[in-house]
């Protein structure tokens, strides 16, 4: 067996995926909420990224249960239903250069299990100013087409919005 060394830390093949879930929230007329948040680890701290709401699971957590309470705490929504959820995990590896330092440098992408749901709620509901216990992770938000979320996506992510969106494309 290796010593371990702090460049391990930096390996993609030693660390794990973190585990989490992906919701796609639609509203009635079939649209995706996207939040905008600016990320810490790219170098132009000016830009920004839309992505649909995801989270960690926690230990012990049913991925179901994970994506009912991530959606709540990113988006405030609490009046949704499951409509739909992908019988597989997806998942993607961090580029290179972030491999260390996103995801708190513990992980080399996420593995992720993807729920749909519709938001039978108001606008109004909607509250991504954090509380709760929870951090805001989005400075803005919109409903967005489902053939938009691919072209939002990070470029290391984009194929998993294409599969999400290709596999909820009837629900929208």
């Amino acid at each position: 067996m290796q010593p371990f060394t702090p460049s391990a830390l930096a390996d993609p093949i030693v660390l794990p995926y973190r585990p989490c879930v992906g919701i796609m929230l639609l509203n009635r007329a079939g649209r995706v909420w996207v939040g905008r948040r600016r990320p810490k680890w790219i170098g132009d701290r000016s830009a920004f990224i839309w992505q649909m709401p995801q989270g960690g699971i926690e230990k012990g957590e049913e991925p179901r249960a994970a994506a009912v309470r991530e959606v709540a705490e990113e988006t405030g929504a609490r009046d949704v239903a499951v409509i739909g959820e992908l019988s597989r995990w997806l998942s993607y590896d961090l580029p290179p250069e972030l491999i260390g330092v996103a995801l708190k440098g513990r992980y080399r992408g996420q593995r992720q299990r993807w729920f749909a749901m519709r938001f039978l709620g108001s606008d109004a509901d909607i509250d991504i100013s954090g509380g709760r216990g929870h951090k805001a992770e989005f400075d803005d938000w919109r409903w967005a087409r489902i053939d938009e979320l691919p072209g939002l996506a990070l470029s290391f992510k984009k194929q998993v919005y294409e599969a999400v969106a290709a596999e909820f494309a009837e629900l929208a």
